[in-house]
């Protein structure tokens, strides 16, 4: 909610700047987004006086003009404006200035003749929408030469963008920020003006009836206004709307949106010739009913939707919108105010059906306070008679049934300083609340604290701690020493375990991304997959956002190409990203919800090759204690390029697949780099994680190395050699790397040379060659019985 300063000083002494003014309100709770100030943007613009006016000697459109600007010697600007003369004063943007839009003003020669600066109109300075400004901005004859125009416009003018929470839908109002800031400042606050007199004799009992047929209305109140003068609002009004973000419309819709901004209340006015029933009905719509809202779009209702009727004829949706035939328009001369309140889920939950969402439901939607409702009623006349806009109706109709009241909460002094680490008297304590207009009691060692009926956010003493806390102020609670126990407790093995990958990932070098679990039926296609592919079987939205998120995904390889290919598209050169996200898979059984899995999938482009990927699955798989993990070629899946992908396995089981992805499917993201993903069995991992850690001494026995280089059909994967390496050499192979693989003159075609050191070692006794050259030699004799290897 934007809350503009000068609005707010009209209610509450503030002798802050707004900058200040936004640190202390969000130390005391209330989130400030951010702090705008209209003027920041202009730089070096002063007010300037013309004195002589003359023709462009090469351009029948420009003149040259000699203006004073407060400085020694008048300054000379070029210009095609034609509605100034001599000896006005107007806003002069000298060498060096900036102006709204990040403009930047250099002196420079227009058709030959320098030109030192630029005259301003209102639209220049960010004072008037695009379009709107005919030539220069004339500021009044008795304006200061050479002032800064931020002073002479009050351009210093602040606003502050607020973050309401869902529970706190008092401070949806320049009042209820106003009590908040008076709070945090130890000041008072004042209401705003609500008296007025009722000019007619009419009354509006007489002129029409109210009826509540649904109990999702709480309460309903009504005023007339006779003799109304539709017409433009005062400058003030105006202005404060405009820095609100609200657009002028007449005076009569200006109220009723003042009165929205500053109280929190929505109204809502309907042109009396309109209710030509003379009743007002309140009940839902019977179903498949259209209906023409203010926005000229026709809305079709169903049964839950909550309406106002003149009579059987539907004329606002109720807390949402009005209807366009009841609009004041500029022959209105009777209008009826109405202001409400409305059950918020229902508003809600119609207000997304509808798809509308405007201030009104924004507010209704979070349950405001019936007891507004009297209040911004009798603010909205005492506006129509400030403002001499129409002369009040007597009378009120009021529909009350069920008044909501103030509560209390008991809460023991004791408990809140054990509970905040503080030591509060309970005088300060008490002293806090009332600033807040908790007007509280002091029992023995309770608190009796009575809650108005706008802090529906109050009911349980952790809430008034809160209240306490918050006042006082969170930077002056004093810091404490966690308590650390080295026993984990509290979480889940598998949270444990989640966190492991983040940080090994992490340590990678990975960032993590986040995306959408809902995707598009096209995705498929892009990915190459084929007609017949089981992961084309997806879940369905009831309900979709639209086609682009309208199934459940089947596989995260879409999602990750999709991150890959936006940053490539944003000219990043290195990416590496992972998510660890799901995938859901439809139950054989109609009835049966989906399964769930937990993916790891993690992508690489940019100075990244296969192996760079598998290391990083190696080290997740390492790290997590997986046991029995073999990599083989995958040539099947139609997503990854054939010669450089893997299917990975534990015991013969398919845990993931890592690899290039296929060039189709890279161009069909609109990424000319090879991509590379893995996509692992995050749940399968955790199932099989082993966590604890057992550290063996370290060997107390020699070990004993042996290269070996081997000759080989270059077709003949190296994990097929390492796997004889493992099977072969028994319980004394402590290790082996492979360092070299060499393909060259010196090696027949179609064969590589792949080089192996081995070391062996006994954690019983020192090894004799003898032993060491058994276990080598079986090696060496099944790599060649098995696979045709000769030694080099």
């Amino acid at each position: 909610m934007k809350v503009p300063v000068e609005w707010l000083k009209d209610y509450v002494h503030i002798d802050l700047d707004a900058k200040k003014l936004g640190d202390a309100l969000t130390l005391s709770g209330s989130k400030v987004e951010e702090v705008i100030t209209s003027g920041d943007e202009i730089q070096k613009v002063v007010t300037g006086k013309i004195l002589k006016i003359e023709p462009h000697p090469d351009a029948e459109k420009l003149v040259v003009c000699q203006i004073e600007v407060g400085e020694d010697l008048p300054i000379q600007i070029v210009t095609g404006a034609n509605n100034m003369q001599e000896n006005d004063i107007v806003p002069v943007a000298l060498h060096g200035s900036s102006l709204p839009g990040g403009i930047k003003i250099k002196k420079g020669k227009l058709r030959g003749i320098p030109s030192n600066g630029m005259m301003c109109s209102e639209e220049e300075l960010g004072l008037a929408e695009e379009g709107t400004a005919h030539g220069l901005m004339i500021l009044p004859e008795d304006t200061v030469v050479g002032k800064n125009i931020k002073e002479v416009l009050n351009l210093d003018k602040a606003v502050i963008d607020f973050e309401i929470t869902s529970n706190r839908p008092d401070c949806l109002s320049v009042i209820g920020i106003a009590r908040e800031t008076a709070a945090t400042l130890n000041t008072e606050y004042k209401m705003p003006e609500l008296n007025y007199s009722c000019k007619s004799t009419a009354n509006i009992n007489n002129e029409i009836k109210v009826e509540i047929k649904d109990s999702l209305c709480r309460r309903y109140m009504a005023r007339g206004v006779k003799n109304v003068k539709i017409e433009k609002s005062p400058a003030w009004l105006e202005e404060r709307l405009l820095q609100a973000g609200v657009r002028p419309i007449n005076n009569i819709v200006d109220i009723t949106n003042f009165v929205m901004l500053e109280l929190g209340q929505p109204m809502h006015a309907y042109d009396k010739r309109e209710i030509t029933s003379g009743s007002i009905v309140v009940e839902k719509a019977e179903g498949n009913e259209k209906f023409t809202t203010l926005d000229e779009v026709e809305r079709d209702l169903n049964s839950d939707i909550l309406t106002i009727k003149d009579g059987e004829n539907i004329v606002g949706l109720a807390g949402i919108m009005g209807g366009l035939d009841s609009e004041v328009k500029e022959d209105t001369s009777e209008i009826i105010f109405e202001a409400a309140n409305f059950d918020g889920t229902n508003i809600r939950v119609s207000s997304q059906k509808l798809n509308i969402r405007t201030e009104a439901s924004g507010r209704f939607e979070k349950d405001l306070d019936p007891n507004l409702v009297e209040m911004a009623m009798n603010r909205a006349c005492n506006l129509i008679e400030q403002l001499g806009a129409g002369e009040v109706m007597e009378g009120t109709i009021d529909i009350y049934d069920n008044p909501v009241k103030e509560h209390s909460v008991e809460v023991d002094t004791n408990w809140i300083n054990s509970f905040l680490g503080l030591n509060l008297s309970k005088e300060d304590m008490k002293s806090y609340l009332d600033r807040l207009e908790l007007n509280t009691e002091i029992l023995g060692d309770k608190l009796i604290v009575n809650v108005p009926t706008f802090r529906t956010d109050i009911n349980i003493r952790e809430d008034v701690a809160e209240e306490i806390v918050r006042i006082y102020g969170y930077n002056n609670v004093p810091s404490t020493n966690l308590k650390v126990s080295s026993v984990r407790t509290g979480r889940y093995r598998n949270q444990i375990i989640k966190d492991i990958a983040l940080d090994t990932l992490l340590a990678c070098g990975l960032n993590e991304a986040i995306t959408y679990s809902f995707v598009s039926p096209k995705v498929f296609d892009k990915i190459l997959l084929p007609e017949e592919s089981i992961l084309r079987r997806a879940v369905a939205i009831r309900n979709p956002l639209g086609e682009d998120y309208s199934i459940m995904r089947t596989t995260t390889v879409p999602s990750m190409m999709e991150a890959l290919a936006r940053n490539y598209s944003r000219n990043n050169e290195i990416v590496r990203l992972f998510e660890i996200g799901r995938v859901y898979i439809p139950a054989e059984e109609a009835d049966k919800i989906p399964e769930e899995k937990n993916i790891i999938t993690v992508g690489l482009y940019g100075n990244a090759d296969y192996l760079d990927l598998k290391g990083v699955v190696e080290n997740i798989i390492e790290t997590l204690g997986i046991k029995n993990v073999n990599y083989e070629r995958e040539i099947e899946n139609p997503s990854f390029h054939p010669g450089k992908t893997a299917k990975v396995t534990v015991k013969n089981k398919v845990i993931g697949t890592l690899g290039e992805i296929h060039p189709d499917v890279s161009e069909n993201y609109g990424v000319d780099t090879a991509c590379y993903i893995a996509e692992i069995d995050f749940d399968f991992i955790v199932e099989n994680a082993v966590i604890e850690r057992k550290y063996k001494p370290l060997p107390k026995f020699p070990a004993v190395t042996r290269d070996m280089a081997l000759i080989l059909d270059e077709d003949i994967l190296v994990q097929s050699i390492e796997d004889i390496i493992s099977k072969k050499g028994g319980n004394i192979v402590e290790s082996f790397k492979l360092f070299d693989i060499y393909k060259g003159a010196q090696i027949e075609e179609g064969k590589k040379s792949v080089a192996y050191s081995i070391t062996y070692r006994s954690e019983h006794k020192t090894l004799t060659d003898k032993e060491v050259d058994k276990a080598h030699g079986k090696i060496l004799s099944t790599l060649e019985h098995v696979l045709g290897a000769q030694l080099r």
